[in-house]
């Protein structure tokens, strides 16, 4: 299994959609970082908590892209993702942000 601590190993301030929002953004956590590992390993563990907050673009941008980026099921990557945090609604939210993208896809 891969453990990816946002905060520590991509940056405690992520945040923006895009390229042009900064270093830090979603889109480079999810082409980066995120299919790499997800493509790699049977079980990916992100670590949340280590961070400043996150913005809600960052979280759509990094997690609901990923049904926009890879031929994958909703069903696959709830098997394979673990989101690790304290926050209840900060996963719920990205769950729910996976959600609606992979049901646009389709």
């Amino acid at each position: 299994m891969k453990v990816i601590d946002i905060g520590r190993e991509f940056s405690i301030y992520p945040a923006g959609r895009y390229l042009d929002d900064g270093d830090y953004n979603g889109e480079v956590f999810r082409k980066d970082i995120l299919i790499p590992a997800l493509v790699a390993n049977d079980r990916v563990e992100i670590i949340l908590d280590n961070t400043r907050g996150y913005d809600s673009s960052f979280l759509e941008e990094a997690f609901g892209g990923l049904f926009r980026d890879m031929d994958i099921d909703y069903s696959t990557v709830i098997r394979k993702l673990i989101l690790s945090t304290e926050d209840k609604f900060l996963k719920d939210e990205i769950l729910s942000y996976m959600l609606d993208a992979s049901k646009k896809r389709n």
